[in-house]
């Protein structure tokens, strides 16, 4: 991975990041041919809407990866666990306690993938810091995305006086925060890439004139991105354990 620019923490210092990817696209490229463990893996707001049309990072990550161990503490997920493909599982368990669910899999995940996560966890920083120093994790990695605090359309919601955050979101991350809590972690590689913008549950909910909008504004908003990538939707934390 690249090393990162040692950060002054001043208001106004600069900070060169690469161009935003796509997320789902991204991680489901890095999980491939491996074993994987993936928290929070149900993404129960809009899994339904998202299957099959390419969204839903669980089930990408599916078919680019030898093999998927989905967790989620969701009630919508069934004792027995649900068969999401010839490959993958999500069935519940305590995510706050991701070494204790390493530790059950036959086989140690080449791969931990927190996707859109560790906002709605209630201590960010203890949640990292337990994968530091595992046996069974050594030399292996670990994927987090999270929204990205300085967001162009978290401003430009804004300006209308709404917000854009689920009810069991208790934080929101920025370049910075990520960088200070990798550090404190303990972590001693890792890297920070921002990834676009992509309305898909909003897209999902209309049709028609609305949905062209819908699309023609994620295009411009998509163009500001790549010009300035610290406004981009979002961030992945891709770290070697």
């Amino acid at each position: 991975m690249n090393p990162i620019k040692p950060l002054r923490y001043i208001p106004l210092e600069r900070i060169k990041l690469p161009r935003p990817v796509d997320r789902v696209k991204y991680i489901a490229k890095i999980c491939a041919g491996c074993d994987v463990l993936d928290l929070g893996a149900m993404d129960e707001t809009a899994w339904k809407s998202k299957r099959g049309r390419g969204t839903w990072l669980h089930e990408e990550i599916s078919l680019t990866a030898l093999c998927v161990h989905g967790v989620d503490n969701s009630p919508m997920v069934p004792v027995e666990g649900i068969s999401t493909g010839p490959n993958a599982i999500i069935r519940r368990g305590d995510i706050r306690d991701p070494i204790a669910l390493v530790e059950e899999l036959p086989i140690a995940p080449d791969v931990v993938v927190a996707g859109e996560l560790i906002e709605h966890i209630d201590s960010p920083l203890q949640f990292l810091k337990q994968f530091v120093g595992v046996e069974r994790l050594a030399g292996k990695s670990l994927i987090l995305s999270t929204p990205n605090a300085t967001a162009v359309h978290n401003f430009l919601i804004g300006l209308a006086r709404c917000e854009s955050t689920h009810r069991d979101h208790l934080c929101i991350f920025s370049f910075k925060t990520l960088t200070t809590l990798s550090m404190r972690a303990g972590f001693l590689d890792w890297e920070i890439i921002p990834y676009f913008s992509r309305f898909t549950e909003i897209e999902a909910r209309h049709t028609g004139v609305l949905r062209f909008v819908i699309r023609a504004v994620q295009r411009v908003i998509n163009v500001i991105e790549w010009i300035f990538p610290m406004v981009s939707f979002g961030y992945i934390l891709r770290v070697r354990l």
